[in-house]
């Protein structure tokens, strides 16, 4: 019997020896053979399997394919886990403040520069009144050159499109004049406009004459009523002010308010003349 096992065993270890042999054989004609053009032609038309282990499963979307298919590249979504750092970027918060603060910052600074604002005009009355007489038709030809103050509160250029002023005595005209392109109003700045109208009294006010040349009254003071009609342009926006007043002026004798030199519009026509008024 000991003889028997041991011959058993005997051959029991060269039985494995030669399988051990065997299986090393047959590994290196494998390696061999997959160093070969045909080996990795077969393995490019091994068809993809997808091995699910006991906690996951096969995925719905490529269908154990692995392969997309390409009339649902629209339709899919990518997850991205929750932890994944990609959605933790450092600072969110801060970069978020300083965007906010600095969107506020500009949106500020241009609505103060930009925001329009109302152009203020004054009337600051009459300059100069120059008096004639036409003794063969009994007409008081007056000349009158009244004043407009221009203030641009702006942080822009304002341009004056038009000027129309009316002269009235007893609700009756007697004077207009009309200016086209008047002046531009620099930005933060303030500018004069003077003006001049030429006003006649006669027809049904013939009594006027005899009032402005009797030499034995010394002041022959009338009251006039002056609306005075300014357009303004500026950015996209177009704004009219009206100014209505009395003024007394003396149609018996030229007057004149002493002032400094200021640009003096008499003609739409022509350009302005810069005179000394005294």
């Amino acid at each position: 019997m000991g003889t028997h096992w041991s011959q058993n065993n005997e051959t029991l270890l060269n039985c494995s020896d030669n399988g051990v042999r065997i299986r090393q054989g047959y590994q290196a004609d494998d390696d061999d053979s997959l160093d070969g053009l045909d080996r990795q032609e077969d393995i490019a038309q091994f068809p993809y399997v997808e091995f699910t282990g006991r906690d996951s499963i096969t995925c719905p979307t490529c269908q154990g394919t692995g392969r997309i298919p390409s009339d649902q590249i629209n339709e899919l979504v990518a997850l991205i886990p929750y932890s994944d750092q990609r959605l933790q970027p450092q600072r969110t918060k801060l970069y978020v403040v300083l965007s906010v603060v600095l969107c506020l910052l500009a949106s500020s600074f241009v609505a103060f520069f930009l925001f329009p604002r109302s152009v203020v005009v004054k009337d600051n009355g009459i300059r100069t009144v120059t008096v004639h007489f036409d003794h063969n038709n009994s007409k008081v030809l007056i000349n009158m050159t009244s004043t407009l103050s221009f203030s641009n509160p702006n942080f822009f250029t304002v341009m004056v499109d038009s000027l129309n002023c009316q002269v009235l005595y007893m609700k009756t005209v007697i004077g207009t004049q009309q200016l086209d392109n008047v002046i531009h109003i620099p930005p933060l700045s303030e500018r004069p406009v003077n003006f001049s109208v030429s006003v006649e009294i006669s027809g049904s006010l013939s009594y006027v004459y005899a009032f402005c040349s009797m030499a034995s009254i010394k002041v022959h003071n009338i009251v006039v009523f002056m609306q005075t009609s300014v357009k303004t342009s500026y950015m996209v926006r177009s704004t009219q002010n009206t100014l209505e007043a009395y003024r007394y002026i003396d149609c018996g004798a030229n007057s004149t308010i002493h002032r400094s030199s200021d640009i003096l519009w008499s003609d739409p026509h022509r350009n302005p003349s810069i005179r000394l008024l005294r």
